[in-house]
Order: C-alpha cells, then structure tokens, then sequence
C-alpha cells in the first residue's frame, strides 16, 4: 500500500517545485523580455515568502561537517562567530588538534565568557605516540563536552575532530550520539572530522560534505601556512 503524504509535507513540496520551476532569474533564463522577467521574478519573490512562512519550526540542530576536503572547523566556527553575534554563549571543545596552538584559538579568546574554548588533545597520533593516553585525553574532553551540552546557558556546541576520534576508536559512537540528546531543545551541537559513519550522519539533521579537489601540500610541497591551515 502506497503511503500517504502528510498534507504539510505536500504542500512544500510543491512550493519548492514551483521555486525550482520558475529558477533563480539572471542569464539562466535567456531569451525573455526584460516585462516576462519581471513577472516571473515577482512571482518567485511570491513563492519564496510561502516557502519562508510554511517552515516555522525551531529546534536545536545536531550538524556534522565532514569529508576530505579542507574547512570544517572553519565552517563551524563561522557558526560559532554568527551565534556570538546574536548575544548567545558557543563552547568549543577541540578533541585532536590541541597540540598546536592555532589561530583560531588565539582569535577567539578576544570573545570573552561569551566563548570557551578547549584544546583537549596533545596533537595528532604520530605525534603524541601514545594511545593510551591518547584515548585517556578523548574521554576527559567527551566529559567536558557533557557539561556544556546540557548548560542551558550555551547556544551552539562545537565538538572539533570528534569524528577523527570515533573513527580512531577512542571513544563510542553511541555514547556520542546519545549524549547529544542530553542538550536543551534549542542548542545546536556541530561534530566535525573526516570519515563520518553513516549511523552518525543518519543522527544528524544537516550533514556538509567538504570534498577535496586540489590540495597545494600533496601536489605541489606548499607547507602548512598562518591563516590557511592554522
């Protein structure tokens, strides 16, 4: 028996076909007089505003950025700054890089107590080559993580290279996800790493795939540099 489409669930699918219908505008729709394009345009400006009234729900997010590709931090962290800007509390805990001290960290204690950031690892594996304490250093941090995700008080969690840290078998995927549903229901949790399992992307309720195409130290021996890398 085919199953019946919630009349809500109908209702935007067909306002975001009729968006994809009528297309962005600009020279994606050639040959049309400048009249037409002011009509279809007005049209999609109707359209839109339907889209934007149907879909007033809030709740806080679970979010995981993840993939080969470079900008994951940097992704969460341009949440974190927007999350600032509206006058909310953000937590970062920094799971396997806090061997450096990158340029992140150094810009964001300029923040003050609207920011708390953790570096809670001692550097990547080959570095530390110790995975005892390696593993000791994950849990500590995932405790950490615990106490701001239930605050209240903070908005938007940040849980850097945990996915690394699953991956790695540090730490459980279930204790993650589960943990998560402790936080308060309008706080947004961010994970971020390569290599997220389909069960933790199946979790979330938006899910960025950065993929790499080029990158300058593999194909041409460019070194880690201030501003890009760290």
């Amino acid at each position: 028996m085919k199953q019946k489409i919630p009349k809500e669930d109908s209702k935007l699918n067909n306002l975001d076909k009729s968006a994809e219908r009528i297309g962005m505008g600009g020279n994606l729709i050639p040959n049309i007089t400048e009249e037409k394009y002011r009509e279809r345009m007005k049209k999609r400006k109707e359209v839109q505003a339907k889209r934007l009234k149907e879909r007033n729900k809030e709740k806080g997010l679970i979010i995981i950025n993840t993939g080969q590709g470079k900008g994951k931090t940097t992704a969460a962290l341009g949440m974190g700054l927007r999350t600032i800007g509206h006058n909310h509390k953000v937590a970062i805990i920094q799971f396997i890089k806090g061997g450096w001290e990158p340029g992140e960290s150094l810009a964001l204690k300029l923040f003050g107590d609207k920011l708390k950031f953790h570096a809670c690892g001692e550097g990547f594996t080959w570095e530390t080559q110790d995975r005892n304490k390696d593993i000791n250093l994950v849990k500590s941090s995932w405790k950490n993580a615990i106490s701001y995700i239930k605050d209240p008080n903070y908005k938007l969690i940040i849980l850097d290279e945990i996915i690394v840290a699953i991956k790695l078998g540090y730490i459980d995927e279930d204790e993650i996800i589960n943990g998560i549903t402790l936080r308060p229901k309008l706080t947004h949790v961010v994970l971020t790493g390569r290599g997220a399992s389909k069960k933790l992307i199946d979790s979330a309720d938006l899910v960025t795939e950065m993929k790499l195409i080029h990158h300058p130290f593999r194909e041409q021996g460019v070194k880690a540099q201030e501003g890009i890398e760290y």
